[in-house]
């Protein structure tokens, strides 16, 4: 492609299809350990707490989140100084080697500790090249969109992580129903990481025909490619409020609003209120795919009102809804328990009635045993200080009840610990109330990557944007269900875990009302945004 001309609308289009195709597969493979980490916890994490290796699988989950901010600095800088399109090629290969590479892992039975360790340093690999993955996309389409259809072009790939996810969710599903629960456990869930070289070879096809951004090329041709992109991107206190700003106000806000309607809504359905979990993967996969194409819808929007008030809806919608939408699921999936919650409480009394949920091989107290084994079971319950020396009780509506009997007597008392499926009117309701937690996700996601491209100059462009949000999506958004599920795990309550994220989008509203300026319809020239 000329670097000197506009480039077509069918060019543009093939630009689009393989980036966001491409975005698509590498969000695949990074997500499909998230929607595995329940049995990851099993299989890689074994220990006498199952809500232990589950909290271990999530924080190896985080890993991946973690080392972000590294891949961004490393391929941001690469993609600055050799361009974004090579920049793009080097991440979704590294990523797919790296998901195949978790397929062909043996598990902690097989392999001892070295199975956990190999999983982290993959979980690693795959960070690195999901950190340079999103920026070099995102940027490549936006340096050939003009500047009144940037959101709307851009929107197609922010559907990426949503389709990557809807795509894990299927493709675990349909595996799991052809080789059964039992064969899946042993073997079969290894088919959908190894499966990854297959989207690999179909990525790697596709975007080897595209041609090189016009910014990048035109900046190669002037000779204005810069040295040291990172050093630039840091270089004055201006750039450093901008890249903070684009941090807290862009890249967490939205990150907590998407994660929240894809990954926390998949755990809180499956792991605190007990829904089957086949039934829990087809409703969320049906209400991401109806909602997908809202993404472009809300970055076409951006394009006519501005990027601003898009994402400043979504966060606000995502603060009123947040609460009510996962209480109104929790009283919908599973009535059983979240009626004898109301009528039959758990109360837990005792001297050092504190729970680790990192113990592995028990807790240090009495009350503590207590506390782990109704953890295990998923049923809140409340904690209340006793004199030192007095023996731990546990009550179910006011009732003591024997320890050693308990699983029998919460079932007694009406709450449902193994699977359910809710009643077909009840799913409606949820469908509808999942939809309502999912919206505020894809209006702060719709025009997040046009706006972030627009806050940053085309010789730091890559480094800046690629920092800044894989930063804020690694540190504050990577490390999410896993916080959530340890303040679960910690007070007993499913509600409680879901003040961090409303904290976070808090903060991020702020920062991006404040911080962010409004950048619709600018031209992605060094001059107009250095």
């Amino acid at each position: 492609m000329d670097s000197k001309r506009e480039p077509t609308t069918a060019e543009i289009r093939t630009v689009i299809a393989a980036s966001a195709a491409g975005t698509a597969f590498e969000w695949y493979d990074f997500y499909i350990y998230g929607t595995l980490a329940p049995l990851f916890g099993k299989l890689f994490f074994p220990g006498s707490s199952p809500a232990a290796g589950f909290l271990l699988a999530l924080a190896t989950f985080g890993v991946g989140f973690a080392v972000r901010p590294i891949g961004a600095a490393i391929f941001g800088t690469f993609g600055d100084r050799f361009g974004r399109k090579v920049t793009f090629l080097v991440t979704i290969t590294l990523m797919g080697f790296a998901t195949t590479a978790i397929g062909l892992l043996g598990t902690f039975a097989q392999w001892g500790i070295a199975a956990p360790i190999l999983l982290v340093l993959l979980r690693a690999l795959q960070g690195l090249a999901v950190g340079g993955e999103y920026g070099g996309a995102v940027i490549y389409v936006s340096e050939h969109a003009p500047p009144n259809k940037r959101g709307f072009y851009t929107g197609w790939i922010q559907i990426g992580a949503t389709t990557g996810f809807s795509l894990s969710l299927l493709v675990v599903l349909i595996t799991n129903t052809l080789v059964g629960q039992a064969a899946w456990e042993v073997w079969g869930w290894r088919i959908p990481f190894i499966l990854s070289l297959v989207l690999l070879a179909v990525s790697l096809w596709m975007r080897l025909k595209l041609s090189e951004s016009p910014v990048f090329a035109a900046m190669q041709e002037a000779g204005e490619v810069a040295k040291t992109p990172l050093r630039e991107a840091f270089a004055t206190p201006q750039q450093r409020r901008r890249l903070f700003s684009a941090m807290l106000g862009g890249a967490v806000g939205q990150a907590i609003c998407g994660y929240v309607g894809m990954i926390q809504l998949l755990n809180f359905m499956q792991v605190s209120v007990h829904m089957d979990p086949v039934l829990t993967r087809i409703l969320l996969i049906g209400v991401l795919v109806t909602l997908a194409l809202g993404n472009t819808l809300a970055g076409w929007l951006s394009d006519f009102v501005g990027r601003k008030p898009v994402v400043m809806a979504g966060y606000i919608m995502f603060l009123v809804v947040l609460f009510p939408g996962f209480q109104l699921i929790a009283d919908q999936a599973n009535p059983a328990m979240a009626r004898a919650a109301r009528e039959r409480p758990v109360l837990v009394s005792g001297p050092d009635c504190t729970y680790n949920p990192f113990a592995q091989h028990g807790q240090a107290s009495a009350c503590g045993k207590l506390l782990d084994a109704l953890t295990r079971t998923g049923v809140p319950y409340t904690k209340q200080d006793a004199p030192a020396g007095a023996p731990p009780v546990v009550s179910i509506g006011g009732s003591p009840v024997d320890p050693a009997g308990l699983e029998a007597a919460l079932k007694s008392a009406g709450y449902t610990l193994d699977p359910v499926t809710p009643p077909t009117g009840n799913l409606v309701i949820i469908v509808l109330a999942m939809i309502v937690i999912a919206i505020p996700g894809v209006l702060a996601y719709g025009p997040m990557g046009a706006w972030l491209c627009e806050q940053f100059p085309a010789r730091t462009r890559y480094s800046s944007l690629a920092t800044s949000y894989n930063f804020g999506v690694g540190i504050f958004a990577g490390f999410m269900p896993f916080i959530v599920q340890a303040i679960v795990a910690t007070t007993g309550s499913v509600m409680a875990g879901f003040w961090y994220p409303f904290i976070m989008v808090v903060i991020a509203a702020v920062v991006a009302f404040f911080g962010l300026p409004e950048t619709a319809g600018k031209r992605l020239t060094e001059s107009e945004n250095a």
